[in-house]
């Protein structure tokens, strides 16, 4: 039996940064991941999903670039080789982990691990026919995506006319028309790319907006422009089945179908919390997912959940917070967890990025607020790089406490912006500071300042 002091169960984003950490407070680590280093974020999410983007995003620069006084011809683009150097960035990124966990001492184990119990020794999983026990275990195996039992959805999973994020991201020949089964981010970001390098792309989502709980005018606005650069959206419609070339589904009550040469589904992900023996530690779920209190610790003492297998908010920055309230937990120091600040992130063209409360989820909690909305064209910037845009910045104001309590962005360089309105979220800062608050000229992350004065 291998013994250490924290047994980490998965090498996600939460699960590797667990390791990294505890191993800083000098606890001895081993973590044991079954796939690879980086889950599903560094391997098949995040990361790759942002190199087709990149490349996707230059392709459409470059067809545009004549308004900007720069003229190219013949522009072209190699799917293939985004590919190839998609997994060149994926590769870089998943050794630099293992290089981390070596540079910190962390014993990995590359093998399935399953909960056998608790003993004297500690909790115990199985891995590769060896035991490895620890006094605190934390819980990081993350999600899988979901597949509901619509027919021929798993056939066509079979046979490889439908695909998750997962085989997509490897697909090497560019179909000419492709369906997109989900409107959240992870279809929005993958029909915003083959949209980008010409395939023809329809998305169907039952909800009657897309963007999942990201604000209504944000949405809106994103919906409008992806209907301009041709995406077909089917917005209340309901899948019923999957066929050998195509896609049956149900709007208002009539059945139509839609041709496709293949499927992308993305309805979502769950947590990933079966066949790993969690039931043989008495881990209290709710709708299959680990329930933790605001240390990220289970019902069980000793053991903690971070990332996606809580279900809490299933983003990898998420993830790297919960790991380190979760060992601050574990070496005694004073932590706990907040979600009231939790950015995110759409990286379609335009970009999306919001974090805190909307208009619609304030005034449902009774608060008082009103909101601002600024045009991205107050940026000199903005105006100076985006040729065609109506990007827009909407601040929610709590007006009794008088600090800001949400902010929603769709335009370019927002993913970078966010940030700053999650600090005065977070720290709640009242108004009249962030107005004295210096931001460099010309940046499209003025607007935040520009529309306080509104």
């Amino acid at each position: 039996m291998v013994k250490s002091d924290v047994l980490v169960l998965g090498g996600g984003p939460g699960g590797y940064l667990a390791a990294e950490r505890a191993a800083q407070g000098g606890k001895k680590v081993t973590l044991i991941e079954k796939r690879a280093l980086g889950g599903t974020c560094l391997n098949e999410g995040c990361i790759p999903s942002k190199a087709l983007l990149n490349s996707g995003k230059l392709y459409e620069h470059a067809k545009e670039s004549e308004v900007f006084g720069v003229t190219a011809e013949n522009v072209k683009i190699d799917h293939s080789k985004v590919v190839d150097r998609k997994d060149k960035v994926v590769k870089m990124l998943v050794s630099g982990v293992g290089a981390t966990m070596k540079a910190h001492g962390v014993n990995v184990v590359m093998a399935e691990g399953v909960i056998k119990g608790k003993t004297a020794d500690g909790f115990v999983v199985t891995a590769n026919g060896e035991e490895y026990a620890a006094d605190k275990l934390i819980l990081a195996c993350g999600s899988v995506a979901v597949v509901p039992p619509i027919p021929g959805l798993r056939e066509g999973l079979a046979d490889g006319f439908v695909m998750t994020n997962q085989e997509i991201l490897d697909m090497r020949t560019v179909p000419k028309h492709l369906t997109v089964i989900g409107g959240g981010v992870i279809g929005l970001e993958l029909a915003s790319y083959f949209n980008m390098i010409g395939v023809e792309v329809a998305v169907i989502e039952m909800l009657d907006k897309i963007a999942g709980p990201t604000e209504k005018e944000i949405s809106t606005a994103l919906l409008k422009e992806y209907k301009k650069k041709g995406i077909d959206f089917k917005l209340s419609c309901k899948v019923t089945e999957v066929g050998k070339d195509c896609v049956v589904y149900e709007e208002a009550g009539e059945i139509k179908t839609i041709k496709t040469d293949a499927v992308l589904c993305a309805i979502g992900r769950r947590a990933l919390t079966q066949n790993m023996g969690i039931e043989n530690l008495g881990v209290y779920m709710e709708r299959g997912a680990v329930v933790t209190d605001d240390n990220m610790q289970t019902n069980v003492p000793g053991v903690y959940a971070v990332g996606d297998i809580n279900g809490k908010i299933m983003l990898a920055h998420t993830a790297y917070r919960e790991a380190e309230v979760a060992v601050n937990h574990i070496l005694g120091k004073k932590d706990y967890m907040r979600y009231n600040a939790i950015p995110s992130v759409i990286y379609t063209q335009p970009e999306i990025a919001s974090v805190g409360e909307t208009e619609e989820s304030a005034k449902a909690k009774g608060m008082d607020v009103k909101c601002v909305k600024a045009t991205m064209k107050m940026s000199g910037r903005y105006l100076a790089e985006v040729e065609k845009g109506d990007g827009f910045c909407k601040l929610v104001i709590d007006t009794k406490k008088n600090c800001l309590v949400g902010c929603h962005m769709i335009g370019s360089y927002t993913s970078e912006m966010i940030y700053g309105a999650a600090l005065m979220i977070e720290k709640q800062m009242p108004i009249e500071q962030i107005k004295e608050l210096v931001f460099p000229h010309p940046t499209v992350s003025e607007v935040i300042r520009e529309a306080l004065f509104l």
